[in-house]
C-alpha cells in the first residue's frame, strides 16, 4: 500500500500561473519534507498547465503530473508521461482525458464543485477527487462518483508546503512506479483519506471564504 498525495503545487497560490518559476525546485523539496512528516510515501507534482521533473526527495515516490485548465474546469493528468505544457482554457476535458490515456496516464476530475462543469462533459475520466480544500463536500463528491461509476482519490491541492498531505490516497499498488499507480487508479484499488488536524480545519474555513467571495463555490457548502 502507498500513501500518495495526488494533487500538489510547487509554488504559492497561482503566482505566474502556467509557467515555471525559480521557486519550483525549492517548493518541491519543501513539499517533500512535509510529506515525510505526515508519513506519506510520495506525491504527484501537478502544477497548472506545465510539468517539470522536480525532485521532492529521494525517499519519496515522485509521480509526474499536471493540472490542465480545460474549457470546463480542471483535470489532473498523473502518470509516467504527462504533457509538459498545455494552453489554459483551450482543450476540452474529453481531449485531455484521451491524451492522458494515449500517454499511459490517469485523468482525474479535480475539485468537481469548484468552478467546474467537467462532470457534465463526455470525458473518459478515471477517478474523481476528494479535494483537501473542501472535504466537507465529500458526500456530494461520493454521490457524483457513484453516478459516474468512478473511483475516488484524494489530493491536498497544496499551494503552500504546509498543506501537503491534508488529503491523500491510499493506493493498492504492487510497485512504487507511476505505471503501477495508474493501473491501481483505473482498477479502483484506491481510497481517499482526509487529515483533520487543527491547522487543516482552519485553512479549510479560510479557503471556503475565499472561494465563495470569488464565486467559485456554492454558499451552501
Amino acid at each position: 500500500m502507498l500513501r500518495l498525495d495526488l494533487h500538489t503545487h510547487t509554488r504559492f497560490f497561482h503566482w505566474n500561473e502556467g509557467s515555471p518559476t525559480w521557486f519550483d525546485p525549492l517548493g518541491a523539496r519543501l513539499l517533500g519534507r512535509v510529506a515525510r512528516h505526515r508519513n506519506l510515501d510520495g506525491m504527484a507534482l501537478t502544477n497548472h498547465d506545465y510539468y517539470r521533473p522536480y525532485e521532492p526527495g529521494s525517499s519519496l515516490v515522485t509521480l509526474p503530473g499536471i493540472e490542465v485548465s480545460t474549457t470546463r474546469g480542471h483535470v489532473l493528468v498523473v502518470g509516467p508521461d504527462p504533457p509538459t505544457d498545455t494552453a489554459p482554457d483551450k482543450h476540452t476535458p474529453a481531449a485531455v482525458a484521451d491524451a492522458a490515456h494515449d500517454h499511459g496516464c490517469a485523468a482525474i476530475l479535480a475539485h468537481p464543485y469548484r468552478n467546474s462543469t467537467v462532470a457534465e462533459s463526455d470525458a473518459a475520466l478515471d477517478a474523481v477527487e476528494v479535494n483537501g480544500k473542501h472535504p466537507q463536500r465529500r458526500a456530494k463528491v461520493e454521490r457524483l462518483a457513484v453516478e459516474l461509476d468512478l473511483p475516488l482519490v484524494g489530493g491536498s491541492d497544496a499551494h503552500y508546503p504546509i498543506e501537503a498531505g491534508r488529503a491523500f490516497t491510499v493506493v493498492d499498488a504492487n510497485e512504487r512506479t507511476p505505471e503501477a499507480v495508474v493501473e491501481s487508479i483505473r482498477d479502483g484499488r484506491v481510497e481517499p483519506r482526509v487529515d483533520n488536524r487543527l491547522s487543516d480545519r482552519l485553512l479549510r474555513k479560510l479557503y471556503a471564504r475565499v472561494h465563495r467571495a470569488k464565486g467559485h463555490a456554492d454558499r451552501s457548502d
